[in-house]
């Protein structure tokens, strides 16, 4: 199994009279088919008060129809948790999926809410079964950490990322902290799921199951190497753009600019968009950068790396622009994100205004690049401000999903 990597550019042309020009890099990272490594899945479910009735009970059946997928060589190990964690199943292969569901079935509701005591638990569980599989947390909770700590729930996150752990998490109803849930799936290298009803629940497990399915190699990094005519943006240099959008930490080491993608999927590209500035050039073909992955493959125990990709653009005294159209998209993609989270702290810090503004050039984003169902969220939320009303909070979780992804 390895991975293979495409790189395109906003504009391969280059102006030779400009001192100094902007162009967005994307990088398309996908493994290659092939068998993949046995799946090693942690469950983290809330089963606090608020869970009782028809929401516990979906969240069982939407688990024991992961059981169901699960082959022989697979991996499960389920925690429940309210002011406290439990192990319902410990790690183990999925060979008895009867055992496992009867065991899920015993999930019952009651007590408060401590995410980071089943985060603790599920990191222990998960690590067992981590050697030549691929390890992935879901954790799903409907209300806020009121007998924990978030901050302990970020450092456990990281902790499972040190370990090439993915986390995502997955909010049920409309009364969990869309911040701290989002920070812990970007830091987690994970997705975000809104549950709005307990019809869906089992949809969107469904969904984070087939994309776990389909991760064949894990622990990948982006290496990108600048050459001395180009830099970084200062602020927010790089963002992921695919499968959901998430702004990326950087970390440099003198030419290099490194970034944590996380697992690898075949079905599914990564795509990185970098925010590069190119001083002048004379006029010719330039080597502005070269790109590089490295990686783990679960299936032989061993880490690897591509070659090196060499990216180039071609600076032209009678200058025509080579737009490249997919990049637009992409940008389009992080502009539509970015334009939310501004009007989200906007009306956080009651500007309202400010907020419908920026709220309606996402909604403008959304439509420019096609995103017609994202745009029908965007312009109901400006509509409700419009109109004196405040937001709910089903509508702040649905316009956070449509911000990160182009809905379906």
């Amino acid at each position: 199994m390895k991975a293979n990597v495409q790189w395109s550019i906003s504009d391969r042309n280059l102006d030779t009279t400009q001192t100094s020009s902007q162009r967005h890099l994307a990088i398309s990272v996908q493994a290659t088919s092939g068998a993949r490594p046995p799946l090693n899945l942690c469950l983290i479910l809330d089963q606090s008060g608020s869970m009782g009735g028809t929401p516990i009970k979906t969240v069982r059946t939407a688990a024991q129809k992961i059981v169901d997928n699960l082959s022989p060589q697979d991996r499960i190990s389920i925690i429940s948790f309210d002011h406290e964690a439990q192990v319902v199943v410990p790690n183990q292969l999925a060979t008895d999926p009867t055992a496992i569901k009867q065991a899920i079935e015993g999930i019952r509701a009651g007590g408060g809410t401590a995410i980071d005591e089943g985060l603790k638990l599920g990191v222990t569980e998960i690590a067992k079964g981590k050697t030549g599989t691929v390890s992935q947390i879901f954790l799903l909770t409907d209300g806020e950490n009121e007998h924990g700590s978030n901050d302990r729930c970020l450092k456990l996150t990281k902790l499972a990322v040190s370990h090439s752990f993915t986390v995502s998490t997955l909010g049920f109803g409309n009364h969990w902290n869309q911040d701290v849930l989002e920070q812990l799936a970007d830091a987690g290298n994970g997705s975000l799921a809104y549950i709005q009803n307990p019809d869906t629940a089992i949809q969107e497990f469904s969904r984070l199951f087939s994309r776990a399915q389909a991760v064949s190699l894990t622990n990948a990094y982006l290496v990108l190497t600048l050459q001395p005519q180009v830099r970084l943006a200062e602020l927010k240099p790089i963002a992921q753009v695919l499968p959901e959008t998430i702004e990326l930490d950087v970390r440099r080491e003198g030419e290099q600019a490194i970034v944590r993608l996380g697992d690898l999927m075949t079905n599914t590209p990564r795509v990185i968009l970098a925010n590069l500035y190119i001083s002048q050039l004379l006029e010719g073909t330039h080597s502005i950068a070269y790109a590089e992955i490295q990686y783990d493959d679960p299936a032989l125990g061993s880490s690897l790396s591509t070659d090196k990709v060499v990216i180039n653009v071609t600076a032209q005294t009678a200058y025509q622009a080579q737009p490249d159209p997919q990049v637009q998209q992409y940008i389009l993609a992080l502009a539509k994100y970015r334009q939310t989270q501004i009007a989200e702290t906007k009306l956080q810090a009651g500007d309202r205004t400010g907020a419908i503004t920026m709220l309606q050039s996402a909604t403008q984003t959304a439509i420019q690049m096609g995103d017609q169902n994202a745009a029908t969220v965007l312009q109901e939320n400006v509509t409700q401000l419009q109109t004196g009303q405040d937001l709910s909070e089903q509508a702040k979780k649905k316009t956070r999903i449509a911000s990160k992804t182009i809905l379906q």
